[in-house]
């Protein structure tokens, strides 16, 4: 799969909406836009070391299942 950085991006964010949904804390995280402009500091590598991937769960994977 090739992906862009706009992609590692969009996945990271879907997936932490995913995880906030249930237990979000206005006052302990990060709205999703807010956590949007934290990602876009990051260089590429600290992206993708954001995934937590390995050669358990691939990229390719992680970016299929939140994309």
């Amino acid at each position: 799969m090739t992906y862009t950085r706009n992609h590692l991006i969009d996945a990271l964010v879907h997936e932490y909406e995913f995880l906030l949904h249930d237990d979000f804390t206005l006052d302990l995280d990060a709205t999703p836009d807010e956590y949007r402009a934290k990602l876009a500091t990051l260089s590429d590598a600290e992206l993708i070391a954001e995934t937590c991937t390995d050669d358990e769960l691939t990229l390719d994977e992680y970016l299929t299942s939140w994309l």
